[in-house]
């Protein structure tokens, strides 16, 4: 019994003494309560004394790593923060709550919708862009953020990868007067045959292959054929640069699929293998530019317009003129226009002008904007051809030939150029017929012809003060002793032969005639 009785003290005295003492261990470390803002550090400053500085500290077989290298958040502002050290003051807890700022979390990593591998061939392109060329790549940046907008919402309405884009960067740097040695053009780099096989008009007047935007419909159109008929981006991507048949044609020699199998022979030229890891290398850095080396990049604005039909063979000026804005803006808009008008036989040509200024432009374009009085013929030069003989040709005077194509009586013609020539729209009649009428002789056997004047104002040229009176080019110029090229100053008068004073335009019926 007394053996018993020592081994039940022993047992309780042992037990005893494992057991924590209510006032010998520190409580749990509090977390800051979000509700109160008063309870700043951990503890109290009268506590802070008497608690020894290593029951504060974390365990050290469970420490807490750097939020810079940890995958997992950094701790909220409701989690203990165990790498503060003792004592922790108002000050500290604030400098921690500044190092947590949204704005300096680790960046989500960049998502692709097209397959990304990087090997040594995409290295070696991106240390060639970070390093070679840099200043080139650093200016095609700053122009994609012009065109990388829309262009993506195109694809993705054609159902495609959006970063499909960045082969136009890789293509042309997204400069829509880009033109390679193989005559392609435009920011898809479109050669003349396969732009027409998608499309795309390509003549004297126009290069559609230069729109940015029906050049990225059509690239779409043609990037999903390829991707049907291979399966594979890398392959229609290669496809893209080399052509369809090239690529078939080396998977049917090497019999393979795999595009890096594909570039470790000799059948694809240099260009085509590096087609593929430069379109990712330019992707990777686009996406990142920071992150490799390209900092402070001055994007320009996104691309933004809206469209109104106009008539053919309009002087960009004129349009300009009703947006009331300059005409490079106009030039800028449209850059597959080649010419100084919106091209003939085109009627109700779509032309971009800038976005909010469609109302305006409606309001000022049926003012300035006198009705066609005019057909337009295209003629092909040839061997032989003159000025002189061209307007004998055509029964029309040389000066309107010289007007509507920006030429002088001393420009040379080369073979196979387009002159626009235009002719009057009544059939049967010479476009000189009133004014080879001399002063006393009768006009349509009644009237005799009679002379009044007209004032320039700014912004008139000869042709658009022929067109708007319904007078020849050509006679208005003899009228006047004056050439095509000359300059109009603004308050200056010209005399306007008329057979009836009834048929000029209303704003000048009230004038009074003026003998000859």
């Amino acid at each position: 019994m007394t053996y018993k009785t020592m081994a039940v003290g022993m047992i309780l005295f042992l037990s005893s003494a494992c057991l924590p003492h209510p006032g010998s261990l520190p409580e749990e470390t509090p977390s800051l309560p979000s509700s109160t803002k008063e309870e700043v550090s951990l503890f109290a400053p009268t506590e802070s004394k008497n608690v020894p500085a290593q029951e504060i500290l974390p365990p050290p077989q469970e420490p807490s790593p750097p939020s810079s290298l940890s995958p997992s958040p950094p701790p909220t502002e409701n989690q203990p923060v165990s790498s503060l050290g003792f004592p922790i003051s108002d000050e500290a807890n604030d400098d921690f709550s500044f190092e947590v700022l949204p704005e300096d979390r680790p960046k989500p990593k960049q998502t692709f919708d097209i397959p990304i591998v990087i090997n040594a061939r995409v290295e070696y392109f991106i240390q060639y862009f970070q390093t070679t060329a840099k200043d080139t790549f650093a200016r095609w940046l700053a122009r994609s953020e012009r065109y990388i907008p829309f262009m993506r919402n195109l694809l993705k309405e054609s159902g495609l990868p959006e970063d499909l884009v960045y082969l136009a960067l890789i293509e042309s740097g997204f400069n829509p007067y880009a033109y390679s040695r193989a005559k392609a053009s435009g920011p898809w780099q479109f050669i003349y045959l396969t732009g027409k096989r998608y499309g795309l008009r390509s003549d004297w007047w126009i290069d559609e292959r230069r729109d940015p935007e029906k050049s990225t419909l059509a690239a779409a159109q043609y990037l999903k054929d390829l991707y049907d008929m291979f399966e594979c981006w890398y392959l229609a991507a290669a496809g893209y640069n080399a052509g369809e048949g090239k690529i078939a044609t080396a998977m049917k020699r090497y019999r393979t699929e795999d595009f890096w199998e594909l570039a470790k022979y000799r059948y694809l030229k240099r260009e085509t293998k590096d087609y593929v890891p430069q379109m990712i290398a330019a992707a990777l850095i686009s996406k990142e530019p920071e992150k490799y080396g390209f900092i402070g990049i001055e994007y320009q604005e996104p691309l933004r317009y809206e469209k109104v039909k106009v008539p053919e063979v309009t002087d960009l000026r004129l349009i300009a003129q009703a947006c009331e804005i300059t005409l490079n803006e106009i030039k800028e808009l449209n850059p597959e226009l080649s010419r100084w008008c919106t091209p003939p036989n085109f009627p109700d040509y779509e032309i971009k002008i800038p976005f909010g200024k469609k109302e305006l432009f409606s309001k000022n374009f049926q003012t300035l904007y006198s009705g066609e009085r005019f057909q337009f013929k295209n003629h092909l030069v040839k061997k032989g051809d003159t000025l002189s003989s061209i307007a004998r040709l055509y029964r029309v005077d040389l000066e309107p030939i010289l007007e509507m194509n920006r030429l002088n009586k001393k420009s040379r013609l080369s073979i196979g150029t387009n002159l626009l020539i235009p002719l009057p729209k009544d059939q049967g009649l010479k476009p000189d017929r009133v004014v080879k009428k001399k002063s006393g002789e009768t006009g349509h056997g009644s009237k005799p012809v009679q002379t009044t004047t007209y004032t320039i104002k700014k912004g008139d040229t000869l042709w658009s003060i022929a067109n708007e009176l319904g007078v020849n080019l050509g006679a208005l110029s003899r009228w006047n002793n004056l050439y095509p090229e000359k300059k109009l100053m603004p308050g200056d008068k010209l005399k306007i032969q008329m057979t009836k004073l009834s048929d000029l335009p209303e704003g000048f019926r009230e004038k009074k005639a003026e003998k000859k």
